[in-house]
């Protein structure tokens, strides 16, 4: 008679940096979709009213948590490219491998185990790729509306770059446009992102969904005993 006994392996998958930019990232991102919506729609402030505190505090707090997003999209770039401890880099040749797509697949229809090499699956690492653009995109049309408005200091001196670019995509009207479609984009993302992550950790059993709480995952290790 036989038994198998499961054993897990805790791995270290994030850094303290990158668990710090992850949820300073979602601080950001809430606190602007939020004062986003509000600024194109203030009700809180009647049309024809001359009081315009709040809706100037409104846009400051858009404004304090915008720069945040640029500089937290700044510093993962750099992370991913430069860090000598980032485990995402590996998640590369996952991408590159037709045979860890297929595993990938046949793990969400319950067929196997993803083919994690590194922090992410290759869907994960397109995913994340992909949502990391935009953000680039939001932190690079926030910097032209931005600048619409001010005009010394960082404003002035990225005011070349920001008017060269709302001319090529067509004017201001435009980038508030893009901007706003976007915006969507990421809400959608966060609503799948944690379904997925918490159904990750349900079906397969590991630490999926606080790895980026305590930096740790968990892979199982089976045991044969025979008795």
């Amino acid at each position: 008679m036989s038994t198998e006994e499961v054993l897990y392996k805790r791995e270290r998958v994030f850094s303290v940096v990158i668990r710090v930019c992850h949820w300073l990232r979602a601080l950001a991102i809430t606190a602007l979709v939020i004062t986003g919506f509000y600024i194109s729609w203030p009700f809180l402030v009647a049309p024809d009213s001359s009081d315009v505190l709040v809706n100037g505090w409104i846009r400051f707090a858009h404004e304090v948590f915008g720069f945040m997003l640029v500089a937290i999209t700044m510093a993962r770039v750099y992370l991913f490219f430069f860090s000598r401890s980032n485990v995402e880099r590996r998640s590369i040749s996952d991408a590159l491998s037709t045979k860890s797509w297929l595993q990938q697949i046949k793990a969400y229809l319950w067929m196997g185990k993803p083919p994690h090499h590194g922090a992410y699956g290759p869907l994960q690492l397109m995913v994340y790729a992909g949502i990391s653009t935009l953000a680039i995109f939001m932190c690079v049309t926030g910097l032209m509306l931005y600048d619409n408005v001010y005009h010394g200091g960082l404003a002035a001196l990225l005011l070349p770059v920001t008017d060269y670019l709302t001319r090529l995509m067509g004017g201001l009207a435009n980038v508030r446009l893009w901007h706003h479609y976007v915006t969507w984009a990421f809400i959608i993302f966060v609503f799948m992102h944690i379904y997925m992550v918490v159904w990750t950790g349900i079906r397969f059993r590991n630490g999926s969904a606080d790895s980026i709480l305590s930096g740790y995952d968990y892979k199982s290790v089976r045991k044969d005993h025979a008795e």
